[in-house]
């Protein structure tokens, strides 16, 4: 025999899968008597539940929607099935730059039974996730781990491996995770150089809570532009500087703030800072813009893209001869 707490989730579990229920029919699903049935819905709109009921021996119970939102009960394959589609979410960015898909997973993975936790660590480990072209894969539990200090606000040592492939460790004082359509990125001070600093969370490998807590005076008041400020800066070989004839708004369309540096030249300007790895690259990503713009830094740039600029104009004139 259930108790009458454990007997009232059943039926506000009950209630939410179906528009309406006989009391015949309840009493059945819970194995009570339909004397019981009744007896617990007054009790449920005691406590707050607008539970509506129809008169007469085919009259029904059913919640009235939009009143009040009843506890969550989820089965095992209810629970499985959302926390996998809470994991998809989070690697895909679907729901965007937001950490909404992994607060929501970090929550349910803490009340799933272990039997659940378990499966679902499984899964983790067969799926693999088929990621952008050139774009590598973060683990769903890594992202975990990083969502999970960033809300614990405590010192952790991570293990980090660099662009160029340089490992290291290092004490950081986790903030904020990142994702910018691209890849999630790791907002965290770095306590040893004490300036703030972002990681992509694939090049992550180990991330060690240490129990210190940490509490921030003056932390980067949007982790976003600091994201899109390091990405499109470095690690550069080379910086060019580029002036669009364009509103800000309209260049940040032709050059995502991941890419570059923007800055208003005026209402109808805007200047750009771009890195790549030479002048060369550079070049050809500019003109593959397909829009007027000038190069004001620096000469290297400059010169190669007027020198493709001649070469795909000589090669359109000899076509025409």
């Amino acid at each position: 025999m259930l108790s009458t707490s454990a007997r009232l989730l059943r039926l506000v579990s009950l209630l939410a899968v179906r528009p309406a229920w006989t009391c015949g029919e309840l009493a059945e699903r819970m194995e009570v008597t339909e004397r019981t049935v009744r007896r617990d819905v007054a009790r449920l709109r005691e406590l707050g539940y607008a539970v509506d009921s129809d008169p007469g021996p085919w009259g029904g119970y059913r919640l009235r929607p939009g009143t009040r939102t009843p506890p969550l009960i989820l089965d095992d394959e209810e629970a499985l099935a959302v926390a996998v589609g809470l994991r998809e979410a989070a690697l895909s960015g679907a729901l965007g730059g937001d950490q909404a898909a992994l607060s929501a997973l970090l929550k349910l993975r803490q009340v799933l039974p272990k039997r659940l936790g378990d499966r679902l660590g499984d899964m983790d480990a067969a799926f693999v996730q088929t990621p952008r072209a050139g774009e590598p894969q973060v683990a769903a539990g890594m992202l975990l781990e990083l969502a999970a200090a960033c809300r614990r606000a405590e010192r952790a040592r991570m293990a980090y491996r660099d662009w160029g492939g340089r490992a290291s460790v290092r004490d950081v004082d986790p903030y904020r995770l990142v994702h910018t359509g691209r890849r999630w990125y790791f907002v965290a001070l770095d306590v040893e150089r004490g300036e703030w600093r972002t990681f992509r969370a694939d090049r992550i490998e180990r991330l060690q809570p240490t129990g210190r807590a940490v509490e921030f005076t003056e932390p980067p008041p949007d982790p976003a532009l600091l994201v899109s400020r390091a990405s499109a800066t470095g690690p550069y070989a080379l910086l060019a500087t580029v002036r669009l004839p364009v509103p800000m708004e309209q260049a940040l369309r032709l050059i995502p703030a991941t890419v570059g540096l923007h800055r208003a030249d005026g209402p109808d300007a805007t200047v750009v800072e771009v890195g790549g790895s030479s002048a060369d690259g550079l070049a050809g990503y500019l003109l593959g813009l397909g829009t007027p713009l000038r190069v004001l830094a620096p000469d290297s740039v400059r010169e190669e893209l007027l020198r493709r600029t001649r070469e795909l104009l000589a090669s359109n004139e000899e076509a025409s001869t």
